[in-house]
């Protein structure tokens, strides 16, 4: 099966538009959350309302995912898409010069982020309908590629922007981001129109599509399969502060990490073919758990790095996992199946890093982390029916 390049998919020019918002959106989030969380620490001197403002963006896609995914397949998905950029701009203007008090920001961000989803599955189901076939494939690893690198790019330079402008100057920021990106998402993307679906309440209609997704089992196990593995690495890299003792130099084990991801992703988009990428699932789901495993003999920070990149390239498994998964959803129901495959990616993580702080209370950092890949490997090989592709395992059936 011949695959496309990544020179064709980027020559797409919805797909140039739909990279460069979704740039804009990581970095700026990655500028927002931090700003957010300093914010809160310089008002209240608390690490733990600065952690929960850190985390406060991400903890509303549980609830979205549960009740509203469904509005994903019933909006114009151009529409949903500028909505959220405004959402967002007005959310950190807000934040920055409204003067609320401490909790009303944090109730504004968790309110507020229950849409998050919505609007994620509404740019993932997009995708696919831009670049069909093996394209949509590496359309995905190029957006993977670009998520890693404007993570690590946000947060440089929201520290940065924090140094000068203060917490205030670095939401401003992230605002005038969501508006550009809202400018590039109206103008550059032609209108298309929803996908349809039921035209019952948007809460029941999303708990009778997740109800449906999730009782089929080929959807089923490639859900599964893209979140465990996940969660175990979560669970790992949530033990890298305390491991390094809370010093600096755990943000380079984690920025080193990031590159490793971006690493895999390109080489396996890059050099893999089709068929290869979908043999090469369970490998590197395998990988994913294996670099942590050596933790257990605690490693110094350059070794800490080095394990870190390895086990991260990993990710890249995923890639096998992306077009059986759109051949599996009806297309009716894409944009939520998409959200539902997010919104569940972002619990499963925040879950396991918080079973693995637990377990951090018990043993040594150094031994929770080991005990994360061990769990990694164990759950990657656990799923080798649904990772192998079709022609070597039948996969799951419902």
């Amino acid at each position: 099966m011949k695959g496309a390049t990544f020179g064709e998919v980027f020559a797409v020019r919805e797909f140039r538009v739909l990279f460069g918002s979704f740039v804009l959106l990581v970095g700026g989030d990655s500028i927002k959350m931090l700003a957010l969380s300093v914010l809160v620490y310089t008002r209240t001197g608390s690490p733990g309302l600065s952690a929960a403002a850190y985390m406060a963006g991400w903890l509303p896609f549980i609830v979205g995912g549960l009740f509203l995914l469904s509005l994903a397949d019933r909006l114009a998905p151009r529409a949903l898409m500028v909505a959220g950029e405004l959402i967002r701009a007005v959310t950190c203007l807000l934040l920055a010069y409204a003067g609320l008090p401490v909790w009303a920001m944090l109730a504004l961000v968790l309110v507020t982020g229950v849409f998050s989803p919505v609007f994620f599955a509404a740019r993932a189901a997009m995708l696919p309908e831009v670049l069909p076939g093996d394209a949509f494939v590496l359309g995905r690893s190029m957006l993977n590629v670009a998520s890693a690198s404007a993570q690590v790019v946000g947060l440089a330079a929201g520290g940065a922007f924090l140094a000068f402008a203060g917490p205030a100057g670095a939401l401003a920021v992230t605002a005038g981001l969501s508006v550009v990106a809202a400018l590039v998402l109206r103008f550059g993307l032609p209108y298309r129109a929803a996908r349809g679906g039921e035209r019952r309440g948007a809460v029941r209609q999303t708990l009778r599509v997740n109800r449906r997704l999730l009782a089929d089992g080929r959807v089923r196990g490639l859900l599964l399969a893209g979140w465990l593995p996940c969660v175990c690495l979560a669970g790992a890299e949530a033990m890298v502060v305390p491991y390094l003792g809370g010093q600096g130099q755990a943000g380079v084990v984690l920025a080193v990490a990031a590159c490793g991801m971006a690493a895999g992703e390109f080489a396996v988009g890059r050099f893999a073919a089709p068929g290869l990428r979908e043999r090469l699932s369970l490998p590197l789901a395998v990988l994913l758990g294996v670099p942590w495993l050596a933790f257990a003999l605690s490693p110094g920070v350059a070794w800490a790095a080095v394990l870190a990149a390895i086990g991260a390239a990993g990710l890249s498994y995923q890639l096998g996992l992306q077009r059986r998964f759109v051949d599996a959803v009806p297309e009716e129901v894409r944009g939520q199946a998409f959200g539902l495959q997010s919104a569940g990616l972002m619990t499963g993580q925040a879950a396991g890093a918080a079973v693995v702080g637990v377990l951090g209370e018990v043993v040594a950092p150094g031994q929770a982390i080991a005990l994360s890949g061990a769990a990694g490997v164990v759950v990657a090989l656990s799923l080798a029916r649904v990772l192998r592709p079709a022609r070597l395992a039948t996969g799951v059936q419902g």
